[in-house]
């Protein structure tokens, strides 16, 4: 069928249209995006940690019940998932939002910034939307209001997942892609294909990147134990130092990195985020803990860094009389594209953002659970423009100045519509 009868939005941005879309799905955006906005700052000034996502996933499912999808509730604990289904037969679409948000303390001026505190790890912090996951599940919320309003264009089942706790559960606890998958957000009905957007901070209000394969990191989080001897601050040859053992283990960590990863086939890194030890100025501690990530786009550097660093912390802690020893856990799998759902499912973007405004980008050292879905049914995951015009120093994700516009948004709803309408039809 010719691609420009399957197009049915219009575009918002600046680009060339590279068809002809459609009017009404069109309007119903328009009348939409003040909606997204006030939903977008209504979850960002109430922020929730990962698995405790209560009132958004109340407000969540009360929007999508009164559109009258099929909505199941506590899915992997505080998900949603809900089913939306056309007119016509076909295949099972899903589109996936991520709602939780970071133990960060917001540090800007606006209106809506978060207030809210809450203990994580033992440790009193503020709680913040700092990677932008109160855009997502507003313009996915958007999304199901407009595709529930044009039924006849919809040639199967749209399956909307709104999954808690994409940073990562709580120790001890499950959650995530992981815990929704084994808990049914990709059958009953079954899946075929699946789409996930992130806005991005540093890249420009109405301009979409991706890249076909993988483009996003696997993501460990490992966990050091060091032991030492305890003694007084003022005697440290009576004791053996934890702390000091901990410097050295970081710093021999770097040297996997820059002296035997072979970075010339793929990023790779080493971070260390916490480092815990002690109670006294003037008393060695018996112990010490360092929590980090290693991310990775290439399997065997993975397994090399994962060796080499179990390894490395054994020796460097027995040559300074002591012991260290590492716990790890998978936080994702590598993002990976599938390329043949990728190149069918570009042009859709393009319509709707200008073919100039669809961009392929380089593979990113970040990572995302969403590459769990991908495990199961073909994938594709892209990144949205959240950059003002004109901001040459945008703040990082995951940091207390984080902001992204809300201008953003309306390209968001309509790239997530418009790959769900076409990908329903072409297939």
């Amino acid at each position: 069928m010719n691609r420009i009868i399957l197009l049915t939005l219009s575009v918002f941005t600046t680009g060339i249209v590279s068809a002809q879309l459609d009017v009404n799905v069109q309007k119903s955006i328009d009348q939409i995006e003040d909606k997204v906005i006030n939903w977008r700052h209504d979850f960002h000034q109430h922020p929730e940690l990962s698995n405790q996502e209560y009132r958004t996933a109340e407000k969540i499912s009360q929007h999508l019940t009164n559109l009258g999808l099929e909505v199941r509730t506590k899915v992997a604990k505080t998900g949603v998932v809900a089913l939306l289904k056309g007119d016509h037969p076909g295949k099972v679409v899903a589109l996936r939002a991520d709602i939780d948000a970071l133990p960060v303390t917001e540090r800007n001026d606006l209106p809506y910034k978060s207030e809210v505190r809450a203990r994580f790890l033992d440790t009193e912090t503020g709680v913040m939307h700092a990677c932008g996951h109160d855009t997502h599940t507003a313009m996915l919320m958007g999304v199901a209001e407009v595709l529930s309003a044009h039924k006849d264009k919809i040639h199967g089942t749209v399956k909307f997942i709104f999954q808690p706790a994409e940073e990562g559960p709580p120790p001890g606890e499950e959650g995530g892609a992981k815990l929704m998958i084994k808990e049914g957000a990709l059958t009953q009905p079954n899946v075929d294909a699946i789409f996930g957007l992130h806005i991005n901070s540093a890249t420009p209000v109405g301009t979409i990147r991706y890249k076909s394969g993988g483009t996003m990191a696997a993501v460990e989080r490992f966990v050091v134990k060091v032991n030492g001897k305890g003694t007084h601050g003022s005697a440290p040859w009576t004791g053996v130092d934890p702390i000091l053992i901990s410097a050295k283990i970081i710093d021999g960590f770097q040297t996997i990195i820059s002296r035997e990863s072979p970075l010339v086939n793929e990023a790779a890194v080493i971070t260390v985020g916490k480092i815990t030890s002690g109670v006294r100025f003037n008393i060695i501690p018996e112990s010490a803990e360092l929590i980090g990530t290693v991310r990775t786009l290439d399997p065997d550097m993975r397994t090399l860094i994962m060796s080499r660093m179990d390894a490395m912390a054994a020796d460097i802690a027995r040559a300074y009389g002591g012991s260290a020893t590492i716990q790890w856990q998978n936080n994702t799998v590598v993002t990976y594209n599938d390329p043949n759902l990728t190149s069918q499912m570009v042009p859709s973007l393009e319509a709707v953002a200008g073919a100039d405004n669809v961009q392929i980008t380089k593979a990113t050292t970040g990572g995302e659970d969403f590459s769990y879905y991908q495990e199961v049914v073909p994938g594709f995951f892209f990144f949205l423009g959240g950059m003002a015009p004109g901001n040459t120093e945008p703040f990082p994700h995951h940091t207390p100045d984080f902001k992204v516009e809300d201008s953003g948004m309306k390209l968001g709803v309509q790239a997530l519509s418009q790959v769900a309408l076409d990908y329903l039809q072409l297939n």
